[in-house]
């Protein structure tokens, strides 16, 4: 299979990570369907804006049927999250409830739809984007309990999906330099170094280094490589980091 009849789909392609990697997918000539229920400025011919809450269920699940119908769907990364920090006296269930829906139950419902043709084609890239908060960070309840639940769910489907030429992978990055990162830690500010004084690389990351872990799980040519969970965290997973 050559490049050119590829097909990603990317939730939160609107900014940040997600539209890094749009932009990257484009640059090798691939269609690219941005989700996000933010405003897309990406001005592309190859690129399909498409406007959904993907908290909501029944929205997804019509998105999805009418993508399905329409394309031939080969890649599908989810980027798509959002944090809600609270210690846990403040938790509460609807936070558990609201990002299951989006870490967990959004991209089940879009894969479930993308994957039929995917075998038909005997290929297909599922990539995650998780967190390295998945490991466990003060004031993440609902943020790390979900992204946790993308790991299992990505080596389940591995399983099931390898004979048919799909790979099922997840990338969990540490900490980002993005609006979400920026929304909980002041930007420039001496936190936001404090916390990069704490990592082995000394530095935050970037989308690109985020962008450049999924395009090697997207590649045509990592087919030997599924049911991963790739840290891109500047060492944090090793231990240590304090928000």
């Amino acid at each position: 299979m050559s490049e050119m009849p590829f097909t990603a789909v990317v939730t939160g392609a609107s900014s940040g990570i997600g539209r890094d990697i749009a932009l990257r997918m484009l640059d090798r000539g691939w269609r690219v369907i941005g989700l996000s229920w933010q405003p897309h400025d990406i001005v592309h011919a190859d690129f399909v804006p498409v406007a959904v809450d993907l908290l909501d269920e029944a929205a997804t699940t019509r998105v999805a049927q009418d993508l399905s119908g329409r394309y031939a769907v080969s890649h599908v990364v989810h980027c798509a999250g959002l944090i809600w920090p609270n210690l846990l006296e403040d938790v509460k269930p609807e936070e558990i409830d609201g990002l299951t829906r989006l870490h967990v139950t959004s991209p089940m419902i879009l894969s479930q739809a993308f994957v039929p043709k995917m075998r038909d084609a005997g290929f297909g890239r599922i990539v995650f984007i998780s967190s390295r908060a998945a490991m466990g960070v003060a004031s993440r309840t609902a943020y790390s309990a979900t992204k946790a639940a993308v790991h299992g769910m990505a080596r389940t489907w591995a399983h099931e999906l390898g004979p048919h030429g799909i790979t099922v992978n997840v990338v969990a990055p540490g900490p980002i330099l993005t609006d979400n990162f920026w929304g909980i830690i002041p930007k420039d500010s001496e936190r936001q170094q404090k916390i990069a004084d704490q990592l082995p690389v000394r530095r935050l990351g970037t989308v690109e280094d985020v962008t450049r872990a999924v395009m090697f799980f997207a590649d045509e040519a990592a087919g030997y490589v599924t049911g991963q969970v790739l840290f891109v965290c500047g060492g944090s997973s090793l231990g240590g980091l304090s928000l």
